[in-house]
């Protein structure tokens, strides 16, 4: 799957035929990811996933580990993202995070669409916006809310062991997405399934249903 117009244009159609469920709680304090789409570059550097010598141009999104010194889930996945300001609306705030934590500058332009919202257990209403970057050489960590940037195959994605859902009680199952030999929880993991249902597979998936791991409460 190459990061170009072809899967751009895919995607853009996908979407335009999406209904993105709003939240209907407005208890939670309101936020905004980027799921931005770029190419794989020399690979994500990940367990079970080797790092290439040349560039690949397969696509992939971004993401981050977390700052081991932030309140809110320190050490932990993350897609771009943060609380939506004053006034902002999530496509600009998702897009101002973006810049603040990876160092990409994109105007309005970049934005393909929405997902479904997702409340989190930790108290945020999660909006996911998806953002086209393409080929993009070099990102810039902000070191006081990100460890490292990686950037994942959309592959990856679409392998046939994920999600891996865990029954917990008599609660809705724990979501989680494989990635190399290791695995990304909900509310992320949620995220990137319906990513990969909607956008790739053009299935209006829903996914606010799923629970979350423990630790993803804090």
């Amino acid at each position: 799957m190459e990061c170009d117009a072809t899967l751009k244009d895919k995607v853009s159609q996908h979407l335009a035929a999406f209904k993105a469920t709003k939240a209907l709680s407005e208890e939670g304090r309101s936020a905004a990811v980027a799921v931005a789409i770029t190419d794989s570059g020399f690979g994500a550097c990940l367990d079970g996933m080797p790092s290439h010598t040349t560039w690949q141009t397969q696509a992939a999104l971004i993401l981050t580990k977390r700052s081991v010194t932030l309140r809110n889930h320190p050490g932990q996945w993350a897609l771009p993202g943060g609380r939506i300001d004053c006034g902002e609306t999530a496509e600009q705030a998702a897009l101002r995070e973006m810049y603040e934590e990876v160092g990409l500058n994109l105007d309005s332009s970049a934005v393909i669409g929405r997902l479904d919202d997702f409340i989190t257990r930790s108290g945020f209403i999660m909006t996911p916006v998806v953002v086209w970057v393409g080929p993009q050489r070099d990102f810039n960590a902000n070191e006081d809310e990100v460890d490292s940037i990686h950037r994942i195959p959309i592959a990856e994605f679409m392998r046939k062991d994920a999600p891996m859902l865990e029954k917990v009680d008599d609660s809705a199952p724990v979501l989680r997405m494989p990635v190399g030999s290791t695995w990304i929880a909900a509310p992320t993991a949620a995220i990137l399934f319906q990513f990969r249902e909607v956008c790739i597979g053009g299935r209006e998936t829903r996914v606010a249903h799923y629970e979350q791991p423990a630790f993803a409460w804090r």
